[in-house]
């Protein structure tokens, strides 16, 4: 029997001796790598790590700012904010758009302009940024998303506030509206002043006053979970309200003269002239400005825009029309300072011609007036006379002394986006159609016809100016400024004013006689508005060509489409020896100024003079104060 093998024990001890070993030195190298791995992020790396953790956990989140509110003279909210649902999406966040936007439509209906205006915000803002998906939830849709709101990472219920126009179309062109910031918008805006809102000022005071309106953005510190969630708020800068703007507007005004218009195409300005504060400021048709606020939809915008009536259209601002015989009181005043006499007379006939002409300019009536001085001439709207005075004094000093009064000139009101109208000159037909200037223009001019064009703005502000015997106040919305913190109201600045100066100021009360004459004489053109008034007023009526009539035919209201009768006009302002209001309407395709725009500048200033009082009399006897 072969002899066992004896096992070598020493060997095998020193063996597994050695193998423990090495296994503590590698346990100790890992241990060391650990411990410095450790120490460089717990100690090195401390900050910049730090710095890391709390960028994943800690979301800055924008506060957007109240918006400023808009009121009118008396303290009527124009533009006020109030409370919505709204549905926020940050992509970013949001692993499958399509399939959230999908769910999301199963709990709260996605109409196609919603999701067509979301997609386009995907394209246009970084996706760090909040969206509104949909706004103006109803309790139910609001409810319903809430209690499903923990399914969809990146997407939040909110409530926040909407501006609102308690007045719709009654201010719509004055006060404007807010809208969606577009791609227009994002190329002229500082960004980081509009973190955590969508809308920006489009038009109308809401535009012109967008920087102070808008106020100032805050910002919170929230610690958020894997899911976007808030879990707690850490730090928070308050974002600072918009400032509060009280305007010139009288809104109780603004509904008279609204009124007025009765439907009519054409607009009514109504202006303080000691202050130059627009008191009313209609432009009919009009539109709903609140359905501009989150965006009108495409049919509906298509349906204002090429609608034949121009709802769109700022009248007031924008229109530029004819003035015809609204100019002659400024036309008598360039006559005037050319050394005219106002007691000579001239013979009307019923028309008039150059010298060395065959070509007929006739009067608004055929049989003529007989004879004619500046007054008579101002008060019957003799237009001979004015054919005359016009081919006497000529064109220039026709636009020299016009545009004094800011007709044809922008006026400088606070909206933006002023046209100039026009009131030609030799040099302006030269430079512009490179053509001399004909005798013939200048008579037309003379009762404000031709190429002569001006806005019903510029018709308010020359009116209130020669109501000022000269002094010119540029036309002003804002009256001033509230804090929204303090209530502290500081009146706005200063309108812009100077002095037309004239050789004689007697000279506007030559003018100023016709004009009372014209309401209160026995044959004055607008005698009718002017009969039992009980305060005395200055108009002058005006009567705008829209098509030429022919040297031998006739102006048959009658047998001419509506949309191509004469435009009617009326100025006025009042009481003559204290004015407090000069009002300008016109009415497109009115016809006779004496019989559509006069009546309704009559209701405006019976409102302003009369009304107006009686209610501020009755209200301090009814607190107490009568």
């Amino acid at each position: 029997m072969a002899r066992e093998q004896i096992k070598d024990v020493k060997r095998e001890a020193r063996l597994v001796q050695s193998r423990i070993l090495v296994a503590f030195i590698g346990v100790l190298v890992l241990v060391s790598i650990l411990v410095a791995r450790l120490y460089f992020l717990q100690v090195i790396g401390h900050t910049h790590y730090d710095t890391l953790s709390n960028n994943n956990r800690i979301d800055l989140v924008p506060v957007p700012p109240v918006r400023g509110l808009i009121f009118d003279r008396s303290g009527e909210v124009l533009a006020q904010n109030f409370p919505v649902y709204t549905l926020e999406v940050i992509p970013d966040q949001v692993e499958d758009m399509a399939h959230t936007l999908d769910e999301i439509g199963k709990l709260v209906p996605l109409t196609t302009r919603e999701l067509s205006l979301f997609n386009r915000s995907l394209r246009l803002r970084p996706g760090f940024e909040r969206r509104h998906l949909k706004t103006e939830l109803s309790y139910d849709e609001a409810s319903r998303f809430a209690v499903n709101q923990y399914r969809f990472r990146g997407v939040k219920l909110v409530a926040q506030l909407q501006r609102y126009y308690p007045y719709g179309e009654l201010t719509s062109h004055a006060v404007g509206y807010v809208g969606r910031i577009g791609p227009r918008d994002l190329g002229r805006i500082d960004a980081a002043a509009y973190k955590g809102t969508d809308y920006i000022g489009k038009l109308g005071i809401e535009a012109y006053y967008e920087d102070e309106l808008l106020g100032q953005v805050g910002f919170e510190q929230a610690e958020t979970n894997a899911h976007g969630r808030v879990v707690r708020r850490l730090n928070r800068t308050p974002a600072v309200a918009g400032v509060n703007l009280h305007l010139n507007l009288d809104i109780a005004l603004q509904e008279v003269a609204a009124k007025a218009l009765d439907g009519r195409r054409g607009s009514i300005v109504a202006i303080e002239p000691s202050s130059g504060g627009v008191l009313a400021f209609v432009s009919q048709p009009t539109f709903d400005a609140n359905r501009f606020v989150n965006g009108i939809d495409f049919k509906s915008f298509r349906s204002l825009n090429e609608s034949p009536d121009r709802p769109l259209l700022n009248r007031a601002l924008h229109g530029r029309y004819a003035p015809g015989s609204t100019v002659k009181g400024f036309i008598a005043l360039a006559g005037l300072q050319a050394g005219v006499d106002p007691s000579q007379s001239v013979s009307c006939y019923g028309w008039f011609s150059l010298p060395g002409s065959r070509h007929r300019y006739r009067d608004w009536k055929k049989e003529g007036h007989g004879r004619m001085d500046l007054d008579s001439a101002i008060t019957q709207s003799c237009d001979v006379y004015f054919y005359r005075l016009a081919s006497r004094i000529g064109i220039q000093k026709i636009h020299d002394t016009l545009t004094l009064y800011g007709l044809g000139r922008q006026t400088g009101i606070d909206l933006g986006l002023e046209p100039s109208g026009l009131v030609p000159s030799p040099e302006w037909k030269r430079r512009v159609r490179n053509q001399p200037w004909y005798p013939g223009e200048t008579v037309i001019a003379g009762i404000g016809q031709g190429y002569m064009l001006v806005t019903p703005l510029q018709l308010a502000v020359a009116t209130a100016t020669l109501a000022n015997r000269g002094l010119y106040v540029a036309p002003r919305l804002l009256h001033s400024r509230e804090d929204p913190q303090t209530r502290f109201i500081e009146p706005a600045e200063g309108a812009d004013a100077r002095m037309v100066e004239l050789e004689d100021k007697a000279y506007y009360d030559e003018v100023i006689e016709g004009m009372v004459n014209v309401v209160h004489g026995a044959r004055g053109t607008a005698r009718r508005v002017g009969s039992g008034s009980s305060y005395r007023f200055a108009g002058k009526t005006g009567t705008a060509q829209v098509i030429g009539i022919a040297q031998n035919e006739e102006y048959d209201e009658e047998n001419i489409e509506e949309r191509f009768r004469d435009h009617s006009l009326f100025i006025a302002f009042a009481p003559v020896e204290n004015p407090l209001i000069a009002v300008a309407v016109v009415v497109e395709n009115g016809g006779s100024g004496s019989r559509t725009a006069a009546p309704m500048a009559k209701q405006v200033l019976d409102f302003y003079l009369i009304e107006r009082l009686r209610r501020a009399q009755a209200g301090k006897a009814d607190n107490g104060f009568g």
